[in-house]
């Protein structure tokens, strides 16, 4: 498995759109750092860019690499390898390689202004942690998707919807609900449907260590209500490992089984 990490971490690293992916957070970087003289706000700048684009290109990438690299994946299948070798290499090449050019690009410019010297590295380092966790998610997301189905344009199909769904859609849906069940006692439903999707549970994980969790609405209060800042920064990560290997289980799974 760690030959075909490695082979799939230099394939996407050589790709073009793996340098302009790190070229395009080495920008956002340097011009929000050139318009905020505040790295607490350009860290909560950056989550809002980092919440909504880490998870679309974590998902077409993932789709995108698979369907690209199939005549290389049956060629590996007549070997003596195992098919969760393969497709769990494939998987945890592309998500490192992205990840990587999360975490350099956006590093460059935040180490040069002196986010050593600051009090907010710990924010920013949260920052950078919880992107390469919404990479790990999207990733393995998309990777199962693209495994269910056989066809192009339906596993392009589902990983947006997917995307738009947890980004856009789920929110939407959470809102309604509150609205519509407002004389209801809602802690517990908050607290589970915020769990329930990594994109929320993101966002919850670094507005709780900015202290600034009212941004978050009701949604902000009950969590922090309920678990405290450093209690609830502890069940935010736990769930969102169990994000990553949930998704990273299915993969194994279906590899075993998948007929070509």
């Amino acid at each position: 498995m760690l030959k075909i990490l490695k082979y799939s971490f230099f394939d996407l690293m050589r790709s073009r759109w793996s340098y302009v992916y790190f070229l395009f957070y080495l920008l956002l970087g340097v011009v929000l750092l050139f318009l905020n003289n505040d790295l607490s706000k350009a860290v909560i700048t950056l989550m809002n860019v980092i919440i909504i684009l880490v998870p679309l290109i974590g998902t077409i990438f993932g789709v995108m690499y698979y369907y690209n690299s199939r005549e290389f994946t049956e060629l590996l299948l007549a070997q003596p390898v195992k098919r969760s070798s393969i497709f769990l290499g494939q998987y945890l090449g592309v998500s490192f390689s992205l990840a990587m050019s999360l975490v350099i690009g956006l590093g460059i410019p935040f180490i040069f202004y002196g986010i050593f010297n600051s009090s907010a590295i710990w924010d920013f380092s949260l920052l950078l942690i919880t992107g390469a966790f919404l990479t790990f998610i999207f990733t393995a997301l998309a990777f199962v998707i693209a495994l269910a189905n056989e066809n192009k344009i339906k596993g392009f199909g589902y990983a947006i919807l997917l995307w738009l769904f947890m980004a856009v859609i789920y929110d939407g849906l959470f809102l309604m609900s509150l609205m519509y069940f407002e004389n209801y006692p809602l802690d517990k439903f908050s607290l589970i449907a915020t769990m329930l999707n990594p994109v929320d549970l993101s966002r919850v994980l670094i507005l709780l260590k900015l202290d600034i969790s009212a941004l978050l609405g009701y949604t902000g209060a009950v969590f922090q209500k309920f678990f405290g800042t450093n209690f609830g920064l502890i069940i935010s990560l736990a769930m969102l490992i169990l994000w990553v290997l949930i998704p990273t289980g299915i993969i194994y799974r279906m590899a075993k089984t998948k007929d070509f």
